[in-house]
């Protein structure tokens, strides 16, 4: 059975949704940009900073659930300027290990939520859960 959480730290969605839902399996975490962080206000406009702002969130939650970025399996990634995809990426690698890159797909969305650059969807395997 899935469990629907938020992130005690952000604040709640304002959609009919959940940050993040987990199951035996797998940790699914909503597309995230820097108008979902308190924070990230200043960031909106260098799609460097938002990258690096939503990466250190999406860390962060992986961690709440015993995981890290390193069991990311895909990344769905909405940028409102295909022509920042370099900027994007050098700071996304930065997150991963050479070589082991998530599946990703990157599209082009005009207008993402709240004026941001960038919106980073993730899917990680849950790290193996022990009997209890």
């Amino acid at each position: 059975m899935p469990t629907f959480m938020n992130d005690p730290t952000m604040p709640t969605p304002n959609f009919p949704g959940s940050h993040m839902v987990v199951d035996d399996h797998y940790i699914f975490i909503s597309g995230l940009t820097v108008a979902d962080l308190s924070n990230g206000h200043a960031a909106r406009g260098d799609v460097k900073e938002e990258t690096r702002l939503v990466m250190r969130v999406l860390a962060r939650m992986l961690e709440m659930e015993g995981g890290s970025l390193a069991d990311i399996v895909r990344v769905d990634i909405h940028l409102t300027d295909l022509h920042t995809l370099q900027d994007m990426d050098s700071v996304y690698a930065e997150y991963f290990e050479p070589g082991c890159y998530p599946a990703r797909t990157c599209t082009e969305s005009p207008h993402i939520c709240g004026d941001s650059s960038v919106e980073i969807t993730v899917m990680a395997k849950r790290p193996h859960q022990s009997a209890q």
